[in-house]
């Protein structure tokens, strides 16, 4: 590795938009960025409270996604020292662990020269997170709808796909392991079919910039919301209300407990004020999508 600094900037993202489990998310517009430099040994200096929780050391996620891609590159990363500086909510659905991962793709990338593609990056991403959603936005940025199975990735990526939206943010956190949790194990056939053929039109609809189809679809989700609602008392709510506001649509972000809210370019601020004045124990977080990606920024 040269003895340089190097930063590197990765988007926050809201996934699976409804009925797009495991599978869509949408890169928005609040950012975490890793500064990093040579150190005798690995440490991690967030700035900031909420992540102060977070492994400092060789442990953090940071460390081990881009540890783990140089070995994947057949390169060794000697140890650096990582500053982070975070907009994204910890543990909030809105993929900090992919958005740490990703971030430590493109550091290992950046900074071992190993030349990775865009899909070999990606392919690395989401075996490490398990799944294709966060991740894969997280490293292109845009919108993604990807499918993931034995370690094979196939993604649909519309890079800049001109919508916005409010994020709704809770102030408790919730583990993703805790809100899995309460999925079946099966779903009947008829819910599966109506399910996949929502996914679908939502793809459809992302990819044509239909953004009333999308909207609808987002609210036709049979895979995990309806089992998730206990977790989300004012769910039905915000998402009513969000629509008389002149939203397009409205969907858990992830696997919560923030709330996605789909709408109009340019109407974000004013809809983010509204729904702030309704539902005071949240957060109003008014974005937009990007087209950027895992990158990296001038030091």
């Amino acid at each position: 590795m040269e003895s340089r600094m190097i930063t590197v900037r990765v988007p926050a993202t809201t996934a699976n938009l409804g009925p797009g489990f495991d599978c869509a998310a949408l890169a928005l517009s609040i950012y975490m960025e890793v500064h990093a430099e040579p150190a005798d040994r690995w440490e991690v200096v967030y700035d900031g409270r909420e992540y102060a929780s977070l492994e400092g050391g060789e442990d953090n996620l940071i460390v081990r996604a881009l540890v783990g891609t140089a070995a994947l590159g057949g390169k060794t990363a000697p140890p650096c020292r990582l500053r982070v500086r975070s907009d994204i909510p910890l543990g909030k659905g809105l993929g900090s662990s992919a958005t740490a991962v990703a971030a430590g793709i493109e550091l290992a990338d950046r900074l071992l020269g190993i030349g990775l593609s865009l899909e070999e990056k990606v392919k690395i991403g989401s075996g490490m997170e398990g799944h294709a959603d966060n991740v894969v936005a997280a490293l292109l940025g845009g919108a993604t709808f990807s499918h993931y199975r034995s370690g094979r990735v196939h993604t649909i990526h519309i890079p800049a796909p001109d919508v916005s939206g409010v994020v709704l943010v809770p102030e408790n956190p919730f583990s993703t392991e805790e809100s899995r949790g309460l999925l079946p194990d099966r779903l009947g056939h008829r819910e599966a079919v109506g399910g996949s053929s929502a996914s679908g039109v939502l793809a459809a609809a992302f990819a044509t910039g239909d953004w009333m189809t999308a909207g609808m679809m987002m609210e036709e989700d049979v895979f995990h919301e309806p089992y998730r609602q206990g977790l989300f008392p004012d769910f039905d709510r915000i998402r009513s209300f969000s629509r008389s506001a002149g939203a397009f649509g409205t969907a858990v972000s992830g696997a919560g407990p923030s709330i996605f809210v789909l709408a109009a370019p340019g109407s974000e601020e004013a809809l983010a004020a509204k729904l702030g004045e309704e539902f005071p124990g949240y957060d109003p977080i008014a974005v937009r999508a990007t087209a950027e990606g895992a990158s990296a920024v001038p030091v």
